[in-house]
């Protein structure tokens, strides 16, 4: 099976600078790619998805978004103590996981007022 990809927002700064945060203190194997350079036929998305949260997806699998993505990525981590796994986990847990859907869609919907978001982070009005 292929390997998983994560996908984020390349033209929103905010969601570059949680991506740069995480390659500064967190090891994975996953390649981490804005979805504009990806290949989104292949991994079954459409850009109006990934427009709205992060991917994680394989080809052949079926994608999770938001903070599901971010729990699977967190999962892949290395090193750290297991930090970031620990910490995928959490996320992955159900109580913790309906509670994160709410706050990934508000921070989605104000990432353009979020530290280094800029206008051009504002997702489409729709």
């Amino acid at each position: 099976m292929a390997e998983p990809v994560f996908l984020y927002d390349g033209d929103c700064a905010f969601c570059t600078r949680c991506v740069e945060f995480y390659r500064r203190h967190a090891a994975t194997e996953v390649p981490i790619l804005p979805w504009q350079a990806a290949d989104l036929d292949a991994l079954g998305l459409t850009a109006a998805e990934c427009d709205t949260a992060v991917q994680w997806a394989r080809p052949g699998a079926e994608p999770k978004a938001g903070p599901d993505a971010i729990a699977r990525l967190l999962r892949a981590s290395t090193g750290h103590l297991g930090a970031w796994k620990l910490a995928g986990l959490v996320l992955s847990f159900p109580p913790v996981r309906w509670l994160a859907w709410p706050g990934y869609r508000w921070v989605a919907r104000n990432r353009h007022r979020m530290p280094g978001g800029t206008a051009a982070c504002s997702l489409p009005r729709g």
